[in-house]
């Protein structure tokens, strides 16, 4: 049986305000290619398909679309769970009547049931096992002992294998993070104060664990987990992910094996660092200027309106951060270390800080100007305090 496993769509995303569906869209136009290409007999969502549980109309036409095109379009069936960004509900509704085309959406816990399908070798199940919260578990599923995620993965892996067969081949879909599983910072914590982690034992017994949550594709060592990763780079911690879909072949015996197949951005997540001029002469040969950016300056002094001049020839700079490299450096200067700043007047202040954060005195029209600036404030604050 070949399987196309993805995971953490996160349609709806906000990138910096910036909305990414025609980005989602882009990509989801390459997945929709590899289906075509691959022609699996099945493709599994591992979680959060959404970016958060109340979906903006735009990513549930986008998801509505791409799943069409799977399954009504390609004639693939399509397997997604609740990830911890998703609403179970608003997931799973019309369930029982999209099965009957093809398409499993299970969002609770208390509606996953293992789903058979066949290949020339006989059954393969696979089992279902959307994010839930141990205190839903606990009362859903009546298992009084899921005290964490570990033991609500396991109350939840019990109920469902009691349907499976006990030599058949099965596949586990699950949305939880393993201890081993190497984190990205970008993805929301399930637990306050804890990891929330699952023991990748649980899933020991199936031919293959497809799970969602992490962001970087992995393969969990000495289990047969893996994380397809997320379907693009959503943070600048992403920026060295290479994003893919895992393509995996299970034979007769149960055996996985599996290929990664690249998912290309139409706008890259990158990091840049060096001096402002560095990064103008970089740009000027960059052929992907377009691409989100965030850059961090090694100047010192800082440069003055960095940002507006970067974004000459970086249109999508989403983060810029000053890095000193001593603490002298970074420190203020407007005064002198350790003078009292009290002791100086308003003119020597704001010239002492004009030649540090530019490099260059200031103009006589410029001090002026603030001056009569500074002048108009100090005489709105009299008129207050008279009132």
């Amino acid at each position: 049986m070949r399987i196309i496993h993805t995971s953490d769509w996160h349609l709806g995303r906000i990138f910096y305000k910036v909305h990414l569906t025609e980005e989602q869209a882009y990509v989801l136009d390459q997945l929709v290619g590899i289906v075509r290409e691959e022609r699996p007999d099945l493709v599994v969502i591992a979680g959060d398909v959404y970016d958060r549980s109340a979906p903006p109309a735009e990513a549930v036409e986008l998801l509505d679309d791409a799943l069409s095109r799977i399954v009504l379009g390609l004639g693939v069936p399509v397997v997604a769970i609740a990830g911890n960004h998703d609403s179970p509900e608003r997931l799973g509704f019309c369930s029982s009547l999209l099965s009957s085309k093809g398409l499993f959406m299970v969002g609770a816990a208390d509606t996953a049931r293992p789903i058979e399908f066949c290949d020339q070798h006989g059954p393969v199940w696979v089992v279902p096992v959307p994010y839930a919260e141990p205190a839903v578990v606990r009362d859903r599923l009546e298992a009084p002992d899921a005290a964490d995620h570990d033991a609500a993965l396991g109350a939840q892996l019990d109920a469902a294998m009691a349907a499976v067969p006990p030599n058949a081949r099965r596949i586990a879909v699950a949305h939880a993070l393993t201890y081993g599983g190497q984190t990205s910072g970008s993805e929301r914590p399930l637990t306050l104060g804890g990891t929330g982690a699952v023991d990748a034992a649980r899933f020991d017994g199936f031919c293959y664990a497809a799970l969602g949550h992490l962001h970087r594709p992995q393969q969990i060592t000495g289990t047969g987990c893996r994380y397809s990763g997320s379907l693009m780079k959503y943070s600048f911690d992403e920026a060295d992910h290479a994003k893919s879909v895992s393509v995996v072949d299970i034979d007769g015996q149960g055996n996985a094996s599996v290929m990664a197949i690249p998912l290309t951005p139409r706008r890259d997540v990158r990091r840049l660092r060096g001096s402002l001029q560095e990064i103008v002469e970089g740009a000027r040969r960059d052929p992907a200027r377009d691409d989100y950016i965030s850059i961090t300056l090694v100047d010192a002094p800082a440069v003055w309106d960095a940002l507006a001049r970067l974004r000459e020839h970086y249109p999508n700079v989403m983060h810029l951060e000053f890095e000193f490299t001593s603490a002298e450096d970074q420190a203020p200067k407007l005064a002198g270390a350790g003078a009292d700043w009290s002791q100086r007047s308003l003119v020597q202040l704001f010239r002492d800080f004009y030649q540090q954060t530019t490099g260059a005195p200031i103009e006589e029209r410029h001090m002026k100007a603030f001056l009569d600036a500074a002048e108009r404030v100090a005489s709105d604050e009299k008129e207050v305090a008279a009132s």
